[in-house]
C-alpha cells in the first residue's frame, strides 16, 4: 500500500481550490447564461509582439494600404470607371469641334425669311458638304451687345441724334435673358456702362458718351470682341458699330481687328455715318476695312443718308437678330491647328440671300 505524504497532498487540495474558483468567477461574467454560452476571452499576445506592430499581416476581408504617392479616392471625389471617363472626354471634345454659324435668310424683298426646314440648308467647309447635327429654325440664344458709339470730332455733328436712336434701340432689343453693354470711343475706347439688362441705366450711359478727337476703330472691334468673349459659351455676341469710319488713332491695325472678331466669333453690324456724302472729300480705307471685317462675321452694313434713318435701321438689326438661324456640325475632315476655314451656308430651291459668316479659326488640338 502505497501512502502520500501530508506535504504533497495539500499541495493537490491547494491547486483542485483555485481551479473551482477560477471556474466560479468566468460563469459569474454572465450569470444569466451556461458556461458555454460565456463569450470567450480575448487571445493574448505573445510576449514580444506589440499591438501597433506595422508588420503584422491584415485580415483578408481588408484591402491592402496603397502604394506611397498613390490617389485615395475620398467620398466627395469618388473614383468613375474607365466607360465614365471615356464619356466625359467625349464631351469635352464635343464641345470643342462642334462649329456653330448663326445665318440670316433674306428673301428677294431682303425682309427675314422665318420657318425654312433644315432639308433646305446646305453647308460647307473648304468646299466640302458637312452633316448638319443641330438646327433651330429661330436661335433661343440670349444675346449680349456691345453698342459702339463714335463720338469724335468729325462724327460729333450728328452724335445728339445718334444717341436718342441708340437709346430706342436699347428699349427695343433687349429680352429676358440679353444682357447690353455701351462704349464710347474716340482715341480711346471706354466702356460707359457694364453688360446689363437694366434699360434706363443703359440709356442714360448713352446720352452720358462725352466727345473726343481721334477715331479707333479697330481699337473699338478688337476690345469689342475680347469683352464679348469674356461673356462666355452659349450667348450670341453681337457688336453695333455706328461711326464715321474715319480711321485715325487706332494702335491695333486691320489685321488684328480682323482677327479677334472672327476668333471670338462676333456678329458686326456697322452703321456709316458719312459727313461727307461725296467719296473723293473723305477717307473711304475705314469703309472698306469695315466691310470686309462685317462681312466675315456674317453682319451687315448700313449707310443712311440722313441720320433720322437710324430708327429703321435699328428695327431692321432687331428683327433679324430675331429671325436668325442656328446650325451646328462636326467639321469633317477637321482642319489643322490654328488655321483659318472657309465656310459657307446656302438655302435650296427659292431666291433668297443667306449671311453667315465666311470663316472661323480652329482651337488648338
Amino acid at each position: 500500500m502505497i501512502s502520500t505524504p501530508p506535504r504533497a497532498l495539500a499541495a493537490a487540495v491547494a491547486f483542485l481550490a483555485t481551479l473551482f474558483v477560477a471556474g466560479v468567477a468566468l460563469s459569474q461574467d454572465k450569470p444569466d447564461r451556461p458556461p458555454w454560452a460565456q463569450p470567450k476571452p480575448k487571445p493574448k499576445l505573445p510576449a514580444n509582439s506589440s499591438s501597433a506592430d506595422a508588420t503584422a499581416p491584415l485580415p483578408p476581408s481588408l484591402p491592402s494600404p496603397p502604394p506611397p504617392g498613390s490617389i485615395v479616392p475620398t467620398p466627395e471625389q469618388p473614383l468613375r470607371p474607365p466607360e465614365d471617363a471615356d464619356a466625359q472626354r467625349g464631351k469635352i471634345k464635343v464641345k470643342v469641334d462642334l462649329v456653330s454659324i448663326l445665318a440670316s435668310v433674306l428673301d428677294e424683298h431682303n425682309r427675314p425669311s422665318p420657318d425654312l426646314p433644315v432639308e433646305a440648308f446646305q453647308v460647307y467647309e473648304e468646299g466640302v458638304l458637312q452633316k448638319i447635327e443641330v438646327f433651330e429654325s429661330e436661335t433661343q440664344l440670349p444675346l449680349d451687345l456691345a453698342l459702339m458709339i463714335d463720338s469724335s470730332l468729325s462724327a460729333n455733328k450728328e452724335i445728339g441724334f445718334e444717341k436718342e436712336a441708340a437709346a430706342h434701340f436699347i428699349r427695343q432689343v433687349l429680352r429676358p435673358g440679353d444682357r447690353l453693354s455701351v462704349f464710347g470711343f474716340d482715341e480711346n475706347v471706354t466702356q460707359i456702362a457694364a453688360f446689363s439688362d437694366n434699360v434706363a441705366m443703359l440709356q442714360a450711359a448713352v446720352r452720358k458718351i462725352p466727345p473726343g478727337a481721334g477715331t479707333s476703330i479697330y481699337d473699338a472691334v478688337l476690345l469689342g470682341a475680347k469683352a464679348l468673349e469674356r461673356r462666355g459659351e452659349d450667348r450670341r455676341r453681337v457688336i453695333i458699330l455706328v461711326t464715321d469710319a474715319g480711321e485715325t488713332t487706332s494702335t491695333a491695325d486691320f489685321d488684328a481687328a480682323r482677327k479677334e472678331a472672327v476668333r471670338s466669333d462676333v456678329l458686326l453690324y456697322t452703321i456709316v455715318i458719312r459727313p461727307v456724302k461725296n467719296e473723293s472729300g473723305r477717307n473711304t480705307a475705314g469703309e472698306h476695312a469695315l466691310t470686309t471685317i462685317t462681312e466675315t462675321t456674317g453682319g451687315d452694313m448700313f449707310f443712311p443718308d440722313t441720320p433720322q434713318e437710324l430708327d429703321v435701321i435699328f428695327d431692321l438689326i432687331d428683327r433679324e437678330l430675331r429671325t436668325q438661324y442656328r446650325l451646328a456640325y462636326y467639321p469633317t475632315p477637321r482642319g489643322p491647328a490654328n488655321t483659318y476655314r472657309k465656310v459657307e451656308v446656302r438655302v435650296l430651291n427659292g431666291d433668297y440671300h443667306v449671311r453667315s459668316r465666311t470663316t472661323y479659326l480652329t482651337g488648338a488640338q
